[in-house]
């Protein structure tokens, strides 16, 4: 992942993380959390499509029992 990317990635997580914070207070006021709630659907939405897109680029290099290099896609991240 690109350093610009990751960083986004991280922001974006790092955002999500404070926003769970504010709902798990019971002093945040119904329509922010509502608001809040609809943001961090966002955001997990983008990350999980940037970890689906991620999924499906990384690669595992192997050697097969001929030391033939062999690139195989990553089944679970």
């Amino acid at each position: 992942m690109k350093k610009e990317n990751k960083e986004n990635f991280e922001a974006k997580l790092k955002k999500l993380e404070e926003i769970v914070s504010k709902l798990e207070n019971e002093e945040t006021p119904l329509e922010e959390s509502i608001k809040l709630f609809e943001e961090g659907v966002n955001i997990s939405k983008e990350l999980n499509e940037k970890l689906i897109e991620i999924k499906g680029k990384i690669e595992v290099i192997k050697k097969d029992a001929e030391d033939k290099i062999k690139l195989e896609e990553l089944k679970d991240i």
